[in-house]
């Protein structure tokens, strides 16, 4: 079943899952995480609500509760999951994905995700071939009020003075804007796309695709602010830029939320995704962070930062993770924390491209996709050319491959959600970049 991934369920609403299918997976869920209620939040999406009304009738069905959150940002959930003490959780949301799609992102209690490895195989089994009897005794709907006042009141903990700054957000039409709006309200700040609209008439919800954040960039040329912020569809995601209008790399901000801690003198181990910049772990090493490598995507990172203790986490694809909330991740705490480095460089007299210069020593390319149907021969030829005929320093295999000389890396990797290899690479200068990059098109263009 084509929607069944390995962090979440998500595809094309109508064409990889429907309403049959979400009503069984609200039905078979209970069992499988031997629940009493699931807690429900919903996205802004067109289809949300016929997915909500099937995937709550699939749990009633079950004979289990539903504790009904409403429309709220996927970290709303996670959140209430924790706070409530719920059995299970489920977010109807496609978080960054055009309007077509829309998904469920599915947690036990704690708010401890549901992966490929960790209970979604199983569910798609049972989806696929198990029989729906509906229980004699149906479980109930019950609506959770006055929720989004105690979300907002705990985020608001985590806001500082931001008035010496100029700020411009984008919420994308997505679920950040009633959150960030009441958090910030006593502050000037200009929002772009801040109604909730299921159709993303502004741009698609995406900011990792810096086409997305053209609007943004444009208002924080033209009005001369100090930052640029903007969330994706579900708010779980959020990138920046500078006052110069340039987009900031996302794993470049793991190392400013790093300075944030360390300003705190709140220092131990950090996370980072095998597609990091050297850029980073270097900064963070530096700060005195113990750094460790790990797999791409929320259903491994949460996992992860539990085992380590981490203080934080971040991605590349704009995920950052926080012990103080619960191993998981917030695009709204994650800005509040550099809004407030940002606060403190200005005081300084210090700009936030000056700052992100300092941390950036490393030419990068970017993630770079390529569509292929002949992904693990490609990346076999990879390691062929790169690892059994080279002699590299380190090489990772658990999400992909990382291989690392000592002037360059790069990781390949097939994406876990989209038909796509994925490189990334990584040198000491742009020539050197464009030399290495060269030679893996080469190897990945005889599998096009």
């Amino acid at each position: 079943m084509g929607a069944f991934k390995a962090y979440d369920i998500r595809g094309v609403y109508g064409t990889d899952f429907d309403k049959d299918t979400v009503y069984r997976i609200g039905y078979f869920l209970p069992r499988l995480l031997g629940a009493d209620h699931v807690l429900v939040g919903r996205d802004v999406r067109l289809s949300s609500d016929e997915v909500h009304d099937a995937l709550c009738r699939g749990i009633m069905d079950a004979g289990a509760d539903v504790w009904d959150l409403g429309l709220c940002t996927t970290p709303m959930v996670y959140y209430a999951t924790r706070y409530y003490k719920a059995d299970a959780s489920v977010q109807i949301t496609a978080s960054h994905n055009p309007p077509e799609y829309n998904g469920l992102k599915i947690s036990r209690s704690d708010a401890i995700p549901v992966g490929g490895d960790s209970g979604l195989k199983e569910l798609e089994a049972m989806v696929v071939g198990g029989e729906v009897i509906p229980a004699a005794k149906k479980g109930g709907l019950k609506e959770v009020k006055d929720y989004l006042g105690i979300y907002r009141d705990y985020q608001r903990t985590f806001v500082p003075d931001l008035s010496n700054l100029d700020i411009i957000i984008d919420c994308s039409n997505g679920m950040s804007s009633i959150v960030i709006k009441d958090l910030l309200s006593a502050y000037d700040v200009k929002y772009l796309n801040d109604t909730l609209d299921g159709s993303f008439p502004g741009h698609e919800p995406n900011p990792l695709e810096v086409k997305n954040c053209q609007q943004l960039i444009d208002a924080v040329k033209a009005g001369g602010a100090d930052i640029g912020v903007i969330y994706d569809g579900d708010a779980d995601r959020v990138m920046f830029v500078d006052e110069r209008g340039r987009f900031i790399q996302p794993d470049y901000i793991t190392a400013l939320i790093g300075s944030y801690y360390a300003q705190k003198d709140d220092i131990g181990p950090a996370l980072i995704d095998i597609r990091t910049s050297r850029s980073t772990s270097a900064w963070l090493e530096g700060l005195g962070f113990s750094v460790t490598t790990w797999k791409v995507g929320h259903a491994f990172a949460k996992l992860k930062i539990r085992e380590l203790g981490a203080v934080f986490g971040g991605e590349l694809a704009g995920h950052y993770y926080f012990r103080d909330f619960g191993n998981c991740d917030s695009g709204i705490l994650a800005s509040l924390m550099v809004l407030s480095v940002v606060a403190q460089l200005k005081k300084e007299g210090r700009t936030l491209s000056s700052f992100m210069d300092g941390i950036i020593k490393w030419s990068n390319s970017g993630e770079i996709n390529f569509k292929l149907d002949q992904k693990d021969e490609a990346i076999e030829a990879l390691k062929e050319r790169f690892v059994d005929q080279g002699s590299p320093d380190k090489v990772l295999d658990f999400d992909g491959l990382r291989i690392e000389y000592p002037t360059w890396w790069f990781n390949v990797r097939k994406s876990n959600t989209e038909p796509y290899l994925r490189i990334v690479c990584e040198a000491q200068n742009d020539v050197e970049l464009d030399e290495r990059l060269a030679a893996l098109k080469e190897v990945i263009g005889r599998f096009h």
